[in-house]
């Protein structure tokens, strides 16, 4: 293949089109979209959190929505 034949592909990340990145802005005013949070625990930490979750028959996702929405 010459360098003058093209496949379609380049390189950089997919979210770099311009159409995406109007829709990444749409989703920073949505206040009703819902958003991944990921942090590290240690061991000790997590198993507290699960055992506390399960005494309360809860997921461990409802416990810390419900501790957020404590924040004001």
């Amino acid at each position: 293949m010459s360098k003058s034949e093209s496949v379609g592909l380049r390189a950089g990340k997919p979210s770099a089109g311009d159409k995406r990145k109007g829709l990444a802005l749409d989703a920073l005013t949505d206040k009703n979209q819902t958003v991944r949070v990921n942090f590290e625990l240690d061991r000790e930490e997590h198993i507290r959190l699960k055992v506390h979750a399960a005494k309360a028959g809860k997921t461990i996702a409802d416990v810390l929505r419900e501790l957020v929405a404590t924040i004001k």
